[in-house]
C-alpha cells in the first residue's frame, strides 16, 4: 500500500507540472498574437492591403479577336516590326500582339467594345504613354535617358513622332520622314538649313538624329557624343579629333560651336563671323583671360587679313604651339 501511495503522489505531481506548463504556453501565444495584431494594425493602409491582382491568361483574347473588329488597323500593324511580338512565347500573352500595347482585351470585348476597359493611347497623358512604350523599349543606349529628355519634359510623347499603326516610314515607324517631322516643332531651325553654308539635311545626306538623340542625352540640346565620348562633330570630322600635342583649348572646353554655327551660316565653314580675324580676336586680345593677343606688327588691313593664312592648323597641331603647321 505504501508503494502504491507513493506512485500516486509522484504521478499527481507530474500532472500538475504539465498543466502549469500548458497554461504558461497558452498565455505566451496569446501575448504574441496580441502583439502581432497590434503591430499589424499600425501599418500604413498601403501596406495593410493585398497587392492588386495582375491580369491572368484568361483576360487576353489574342490578336485575331482584335482583327475581327479592327481589320484595317490590323492589316497596317502586321506590316510593322511590332508584328514579331506574336512569335514571342517567352513573355506570354501580355507581350504579344495588340494586347502587348493596349493591355488585356477580354473585358473590352465583353463590354461590346467599351473603350474604358482597354488602354487607348490618345486618351492618356504623355507620361503614361511613355511609360507604356518603355516597358519594352527601355533597354539599349537610345532610350536610357528617355524619361529625362527635353521631349518628355515638354509633354511630347512617343506617339507624337511614332505611329505603330499608320507610320509613313518603314524605319522607326515615324509619322513623317525627317527632317519634316522635326520641322513641325522646330521652326526656328528650318531656315538655318537654307543658309549658303549648311549641313546638308534638306538634301538628305545628314539627318537631325545623326547629331541629336530625340530620346534624350546627358548633354545639352540632346546632342549625341561620339564613340570616344567627344563632340558628335568628330563622328564625321575625324581629322579634327586629335589628340594633339598642342590643343586649341576652346575645342576641348567649349566645343566646335565656339567658332561654328552647327546648322547653317552665311559665312564660309559655317563660322559665326564673316571676318576670320574678328572671330579670332573675340578671344585673342590682351584683355581676354590668358589667350595671347595679336602681335603689334600684324597689319590686318593688308598682309594679315586672315589669321588662318598662317595659323592653318587651328584645330590642333603636333609640331607647333602657334598652329603654324
Amino acid at each position: 500500500m505504501r508503494h502504491s501511495y507513493g506512485s500516486l503522489v509522484f504521478w499527481a505531481s507530474v500532472a500538475l507540472i504539465l498543466v502549469a506548463a500548458s497554461n504558461a504556453g497558452a498565455g505566451s501565444r496569446s501575448g504574441y498574437s496580441q502583439t502581432t495584431n497590434a503591430v499589424h494594425s499600425t501599418l500604413p493602409p498601403s501596406q495593410d492591403k493585398a497587392p492588386p491582382a495582375t491580369p491572368g491568361s484568361s483576360d487576353y483574347v489574342g490578336a485575331d479577336t482584335c482583327k475581327a473588329c479592327h481589320e484595317d488597323i490590323y492589316n497596317q500593324w502586321e506590316k510593322t516590326p511590332h508584328w514579331k511580338t506574336l512569335n514571342d512565347t517567352r513573355g506570354g500573352p501580355s507581350k504579344q500582339g495588340c494586347e502587348g500595347c493596349h493591355g488585356p482585351g477580354a473585358a473590352h470585348v465583353a463590354g461590346g467594345g467599351d473603350k474604358t476597359k482597354i488602354f487607348i493611347f490618345k486618351e492618356h497623358t504623355a507620361k503614361e504613354i511613355d511609360e507604356r512604350c518603355l516597358t519594352c523599349h527601355a533597354s539599349g543606349t537610345e532610350h536610357m535617358n528617355a524619361i529625362n529628355s527635353e521631349h518628355a519634359k515638354s509633354d511630347v510623347s512617343c506617339i507624337s513622332c511614332h505611329s505603330p499603326h499608320h507610320a509613313q516610314t518603314r524605319e522607326f515607324l515615324l509619322v513623317k520622314a525627317q527632317p519634316e517631322l522635326c520641322y513641325s516643332c522646330h521652326l526656328q531651325q528650318k531656315p538655318q538649313f537654307s543658309m549658303p553654308f549648311h549641313h546638308r539635311v534638306n538634301e538628305g545626306l545628314v539627318q537631325c538624329s545623326d547629331c541629336h538623340n530625340p530620346h534624350g542625352t546627358v548633354g545639352a540640346k540632346q546632342v549625341r557624343a561620339s564613340a570616344a565620348q567627344d563632340a558628335v562633330c568628330f563622328t564625321c570630322h575625324a581629322d579634327k579629333r586629335g589628340p594633339f600635342v598642342f590643343e586649341h583649348e576652346p575645342v576641348k572646353v567649349e566645343g566646335c560651336q565656339s567658332c561654328h554655327t552647327p546648322h547653317g551660316s552665311p559665312n564660309a565653314h559655317m563660322l559665326k563671323m564673316s571676318n576670320v580675324n574678328l572671330l579670332c580676336l573675340s578671344c585673342h586680345t590682351t584683355s581676354f583671360a590668358n589667350a595671347p593677343g595679336a602681335p603689334s606688327f600684324h597689319n590686318q588691313a593688308a598682309q594679315y587679313q586672315a589669321c588662318t593664312l598662317c595659323h592653318s592648323q587651328i584645330h590642333g597641331s603636333n609640331v607647333d604651339h602657334t598652329f603654324f603647321k
